[in-house]
């Protein structure tokens, strides 16, 4: 699908995968669901044979989650794909660390693809996400003050820091609607895993996808969804043109230096804080995290040191700012 198109049809490629030829070898993450099916069955079809099937179970639908595993295994082995599993006790992860079981699982998925990664010397992972997933997403972060970096969190070929690992996320079908993706599934006959846990409301995720987009659409038009759509897609380019002009030797740094940083304006000061904290992978960035880190370059500034997610801190010192 192109920019404001037709909502229905087969899968199409993207520009972008011309970039991971077929005789590449990759990693691609596999759910058991529709999307992730739907995913692997195009891919292997395009000539894609040597990727690397990648599956965590999150330990969160007790027997359904082992049947997810073995289904996805199954999936590998008619394909003549390997296979990695692994398994993360989300619910306690998250109780532990006082996080939502949604921001744990993300992360927990993360964790082990970047340890596939560096086991396997592959450090590029296809990935399902959809255009409807990022409608979702843009709305999510757009009622959480994300910023347009976060407005533009999802886009088809991104990079991603995990613990050492610099990953390189693939999502070809961020053009392509939920509705296409059925198309597909029917057209090829595929079988796949139904997730229950999809229709509850609890998470924030299901709620816009179940009420809050309905809502939007009958308010403004059936259209509302490539709308906004297309908005993110603009915020996708802007930022990639944005962050082309932030120095490197800055936000690659393990101390930044304040006297220089005091000089720039507010938003490139707040661009170049956030790309400087997901380089030493700080989780749950945000409007006020990035502006309690800022203020410790205020001249007139007298805290010297701010507390960051998971007992991690930021701390002025000497003229510099370090994460400890």
């Amino acid at each position: 699908m192109t920019h404001g198109g037709s909502k229905r049809g087969l899968l199409t490629e993207p520009p972008k995968i011309a970039d991971f030829p077929a005789g590449g070898r990759f990693l691609v993450g596999v759910s058991g669901g529709r999307d992730s099916v739907a995913l692997l069955h195009w891919l292997t079809k395009l000539g894609y044979r040597r990727l690397i099937v990648c599956h965590l179970n999150h330990q969160l639908r007790g027997r359904a989650a082992t049947a997810d595993a073995k289904f996805v295994a199954r999936l590998a082995k008619q394909r003549g794909l390997e296979f990695e599993v692994g398994s993360a006790d989300v619910r306690k992860l998250a109780a532990t660390r006082k996080e939502s079981i949604e921001a744990v699982a993300r992360e927990s998925r993360y964790s082990f693809f970047a340890a596939v990664a560096r086991r396997r010397r592959c450090r590029t992972i296809f990935l399902g996400h959809h255009a409807d997933d990022l409608v979702e997403t843009f709305l999510i972060n757009l009622c959480r003050g994300a910023g347009t970096r976060g407005l533009a969190s999802m886009r088809e070929v991104t990079t991603r820091r995990v613990d050492t690992t610099e990953l390189t996320i693939v999502r070809p079908l961020l053009r392509t609607w939920r509705e296409q993706i059925d198309d597909y599934i029917a057209h090829e006959h595929l079988a796949f895993r139904e997730d229950a846990s999809n229709r509850h409301l609890e998470p924030l995720r299901n709620r816009v996808r179940h009420r809050v987009l309905p809502y939007l659409e009958k308010t403004f038009g059936r259209n509302v969804r490539q709308n906004i759509w297309r908005t993110a897609a603009i915020a996708q380019e802007e930022e990639s043109f944005f962050e082309t002009l932030l120095p490197a030797e800055l936000t690659d740094a393990a101390a930044l230096a304040v006297k220089p940083l005091r000089e720039m304006s507010v938003a490139v000061q707040r661009r170049l804080l956030d790309q400087w904290m997901r380089r030493s992978n700080i989780a749950n960035i945000g409007f006020d995290l990035i502006e309690r880190v800022r203020q410790l370059v205020e001249p007139a500034g007298t805290v010297a040191k701010t507390n960051l997610p998971r007992d991690r801190h930021a701390r002025r010192r000497a003229g510099k700012l370090f994460i400890e």
